[in-house]
Order: structure tokens, then sequence, then C-alpha cells
């Protein structure tokens, strides 16, 4: 009789060789890695694409990675944003994409950044469709159906023209909600509960991007319910109602301040003209003629994203009717949840299901229908995988369909590089933007920007702290112009910058009169201000939302922090609680498998 602590591994006469194990990966994975290098290769080719969203993500990743190299390991205030006045962007924006650009960023020069975090949420969306694929049909026919997911139409237009990598990063999590939410058995997954694995799947979506989060929870919700139905399986409902709340709860110590502080933030600026939901229906075109010139530019932009989102959008619903006629006589439990949820999403394309957009709870912040895509691409991909199940069991019908997978992807690369690539303008390249951090800092976010202030009317190249004889003195009218100096309102004082880094700053003024000191700093509740190591509650407003703080004749010494605040703490609260609970539940599944190996092993050894 054997005993022993570990994992009972194969006796060593059943051991294979490192050669069963290469092509047992290849077998597995080498189609999909060959199809995501076809994916990414324009961007090896003609370079970096500089879609709409890019350089808003490389300053998250360069700033979080300034605000490391300062010490601070979880920043909230991006202290670049408004020309280095910064602004409160990392409290509400979920923090792993831009964490992963980051630690990307510390390894690999710059200029290599887009290319690997491209790369990386490829592979990781071509390994969760494959693993959720695999658990109703054949791993040969998971891997095709990984493989159309990666090269689906939308996820290249994402990628290049979109430059939206929060979202790309999201298509990793999505097929993973719908293995979790309709998984039929604990077999595989004995170490975890499905309820605690769809638990992490769901708080890594909100802390990767909140629409897709939407759309993630309402998708889960839409599988469960017709599945729950036709098979009587009401337990689904219950896992998916714990699964959520869980999550919700992980995810607390980002999502609590996030809803909370949104009252300290303008952030209906973010469902502007062109961003809401009524302006982006499927080929819904606005007129140019229907705004003033100034505006012409931005409508006739949007109209062109519009329509290669359009026609996007009719490709893949062609594709999904195709699938899921040739899928039908699979008698796939899936079938029915995969194709319910499609033809919500054609739906919601459309003008007439305006009302709905205003009914459901937080789907307006999608700004565009045509965000649903990333989930139509998945479950096209999935059902032409049922359509293949039956129809590839032999060598030569494998080889034949990876053949064509092959062809779709060159087909699908030869697309991204003619259509959906994007050149780079002086200022959005990636050494634009790096100069940019290192001079002077990025334009703000308007919806980011806290209420009663005025990004538009921060200078250009203000110093850390100016003094002035009156608080609302030197403003800027508008496009960040200053005014020019007013020689009665400067105060000949003496400012010693001690420290100045992010969520810390402190400096000594000395001044011969009473006045203001200005800092280069948006005035923001969450700030904690001192002066002469008393707290300053009492402060004027400026329009422009800099922090004005009163100083007395002789020395100020100013200091000012971030504080935490109570929504901060029950968030962190929360989500060490739901951590506990996760933990507790996936030591006792741990203990139950081990038990279980451990019981199997004990027989079979003869004893």
């Amino acid at each position: 009789m054997r005993f022993g602590l570990s994992y009972p591994g194969p006796d060593p006469e059943t051991r294979v060789s490192g050669g069963f194990w290469l092509r047992r990966w290849v077998r597995r994975y080498g189609l999909l890695a060959a199809v995501v290098a076809l994916a990414v290769l324009p961007l090896t080719v003609r370079g970096t694409s500089c879609g709409q969203d890019l350089d808003f993500h490389l300053q998250n990743w360069m700033e979080v990675q300034h605000a490391w190299q300062q010490g601070v390991v979880y920043p909230r205030w991006d202290a670049s944003a408004n020309f280095g006045a910064g602004e409160p962007r990392f409290v509400f924006y979920p923090p792993l994409s831009r964490m992963l650009g980051a630690a990307l960023g510390s390894l690999l020069p710059w200029s290599w950044v887009p290319f690997a975090f491209v790369t990386l949420a490829l592979l990781g969306s071509g390994w969760s469709l494959r693993r959720m694929a695999a658990e109703w049909m054949s791993e040969d026919v998971a891997q095709l159906a990984a493989c159309l997911y990666v090269v689906n139409p939308y996820l290249l237009f994402v990628v290049y023209e979109r430059g939206a990598m929060a979202e790309l990063l999201a298509a990793m999590w999505m097929p993973l909600v719908v293995l979790y939410g309709l998984r039929r058995s604990e077999r595989r997954s004995r170490r975890m509960p499905s309820f605690v694995a769809l638990a992490l799947v769901i708080a890594a979506l909100w802390l990767t991007n909140a629409p897709a989060a939407t759309m993630g929870c309402y998708l889960l919700a839409a599988v469960v319910a017709v599945t729950a139905v036709r098979e009587q399986r009401w337990t689904l409902v219950g896992r998916a109602a714990a699964g959520t709340a869980l999550a919700l709860a992980l995810a607390g110590f980002w999502l609590l301040p996030a809803i909370w502080e949104q009252r300290w933030v303008q952030i209906e600026r973010a469902l502007g003209p062109l961003m809401r939901v009524k302006d982006s229906f499927l080929f819904g075109y606005a007129p140019l003629q229907s705004v003033p010139a100034e505006e012409a530019l931005d409508l006739a932009y949007h109209n062109q994203v519009l329509r290669t989102a359009s026609w996007v959008g009719v490709a893949l619903l062609a594709a999904m009717l195709l699938a899921a006629l040739l899928a039908r006589r699979q008698r796939s439990p899936l079938w029915m949840p995969l194709v319910a949820a499609a033809a919500a999403i054609a739906a919601l394309q459309f003008r007439a299901s305006a009302f709905a957009w205003r009914l459901l709870p937080e789907m307006r912040y999608l700004q565009f229908p045509w965000r649903w895509l990333l989930v139509l691409g998945m479950i096209v991909a999935v059902l032409a995988g049922l359509a293949l199940r039956n129809r590839i069991e032999s060598r030569r019908g494998s080889a034949a369909a990876f053949g064509v997978v092959l062809v779709v992807a060159c087909g699908m690369a030869l697309l991204a590089a003619r259509v959906f690539w994007q050149p780079c303008d002086e200022e959005d390249n990636i050494p634009a933007q790096m100069a940019a951090l290192r001079d002077g800092g990025f334009p703000g976010t308007d919806e980011y920007t806290p209420r009663d202030a005025d990004n538009d009317r921060v200078e250009t190249g203000l110093p850390a702290v100016r003094v002035l004889g009156t608080a609302n003195a030197e403003e800027s009218s508008d496009d960040h112009a200053p005014w020019g100096a007013d020689a009665q309102q400067e105060i000949p004082a003496s400012v010693t910058v001690q420290r100045w880094r992010v969520e810390d700053y402190e400096a000594v003024v000395t001044s011969p009169r009473p006045g203001y000191a200005v800092l280069r700093l948006l005035a923001y509740p969450v700030w904690r201000v001192r002066r002469n190591r008393v707290a300053v509650a009492e402060r004027p407003q400026r329009d422009d939302g800099l922090l004005v703080i009163p100083v007395m004749p002789g020395v100020n010494r100013i200091e000012v922090r971030w504080a935490r605040t109570p929504d901060a703490w029950a968030g962190d609260a929360l989500s060490l609680a739901a951590l506990a609970v996760t933990l507790a539940f996936a030591w006792k599944g741990r203990r139950r498998l081990y038990d279980g190996n451990f019981r199997y092993h004990d027989r079979n050894a003869g004893g």
C-alpha cells in the first residue's frame, strides 16, 4: 500500500516522454497559435495601428508605470491628465488592462507593448473559447471554434480600427461566462464549485471593462434563463445568482468607489453627442448638414466608424444564421440559449429597440449598440463548432477543416491590414505619447472631470504652485490658453516644492502678505489638505477647478495627500470578505478532490 500527501502521479512504467507532451500541445494549441500569428501579422508588417482609443490606453499604461516607479502600487489619480493637473480617472476606469499594459511596459520597449498586449489578449481569448467549447464538443472541433473566434471581424475591428484594448482583453472572459454558467456537472471542476469559478470570471470582467461586464451579466441571465426553462434545471439560476453576487463583492474594492464617487465627477459627459446609443444603430448615419461646420469633421469620422461597424454586424449576423441552421441537427443543449441570445443581440442593433436601451439598467452606458458584436462573434464561433462536430471525425476531414481555417485567418489578416489598420498621426504615435508624458501631460477626459470644474480652462505649462492676490486670478478663458500675467495679482512669494508625487504633494510657500496658493492640481473631495499641519477645510472654488489654498504672511507648509474615504474602506472590506468566502470554497473543493484521489490510489495499490 502506498501513501503520500501529494497528488498520485503515474508510475515510472507508464510515464511518457517529453515528445509526447510536445505533440499533445501542438495538437491542442498549434493551430490556434498559428492563427493568432496571422491575426497580428499586420502589426509586424505595417507597425502599430493607432486606433481611436489607443492613445487613451497608452496614457493609462505609462501613467500606471510612472506611479509604480514612485511606489504607488494601485494608483487612483492620473497625474498627467489635464496637462499635469490630473484627474481621478483610475477611480472609475477598471484596473486589469492598465495593470497589464504597465507590466508589459516595465519589461519591453514601449514600441513593442501594443503588439505584446494584442497577442496575449488574442491567445487568452482563443484559449478560453477552446476550454468552453471542449465541454460540448471534441478537442479538435473546439480548437477550430477558438480559431474562428480569434479572427472574427469584430475582434479584429476592435484591435486595428478602435484600439479598444480593455474591450479586447474582456473577450478572454466572455466564453468562460457561458462555460461556468451552463456546465452540466462538477466532474471537471471538482477543485472549485462552478459558482465560485463563475464569480471569479464575472469579477474579472468587471475589473477589465465595464461595458463588457454589463453585456456579460445580461448574456449570463439570458442563457441561464433559456436553459433552465427548457431543461428544468433551476439550480442554474441559483448558481448564476450566487456567482454574480460573489463577483460583485470580489470587485468591490474598485466597484464601490466607482459607483459612490460618480457624484463627484461629470460622469454624464460620457453620454454626449455621438456617444449615445441613439446615434449608433446600424447604418443610422446622421447627415452632415444637420450640424455646424466646426462639428462636421467629428460627425464624418463617426459615420465612417459606424459604416464599418455596420458591415461587420451584417457579416456576423449572416454567419450566425448560417451556423445556426447547420448546427440545428446536432441537438446540442447549447443551441437554443445561444441562438436566443443572438436573436436578442440582433434586435438591439436597430432603432426599434430604443425602448429596451432606455429601460434596461446600465445599458445606455454601452454607448454603441454594436458593442454587442463582441458577444455575437463568440456565439458564431461556437455555433460553427457545433455545426462541424460530426463532420470532421476522420483525419482527412480534420486536415481539410484546419486548412480552411488557415485560409480564413489569412483572409481576415488581409482585411485587417487593408481596411481596419489606422496610420498614426504625429501627435498620436508612441514616441509622441512618451514625450507628452515627460514634458507636459495629456488633455483630460470629460467624464472624469471633477464637478464644478471646467477642464477646458486649465492652462498648459503651469508651474506647480502660483501665489495670487485673488483666488480666481489668471484663469484661462478656453482652449487651455492663458489670459496673460496680471502684475497686480502676482504675489512675489518664495515657493519651494519639496515633494510632487502621485497622490502626495508638499510645498513651502513664504509669502509677504495674505493670498492664495493655486496648485497645478484639480480639486477633488478625496484630497486632505493641511497648512502648517492644520487641516484646511474651507477653500475657494476656481472655475477651472484648480486647488486653491489660502496662505498667510510668513511660512506656509502645504501638504496635499490622497486620503482613504469611507467608500474605499467599505469596498476593500467587501472584497476581503468575498475573497475569504472564495478561498474557503476552493479549499473545500481541493480537499474533496484530494480525498477522492487518495482513496482511488489506495484501492488500486493492491492493499
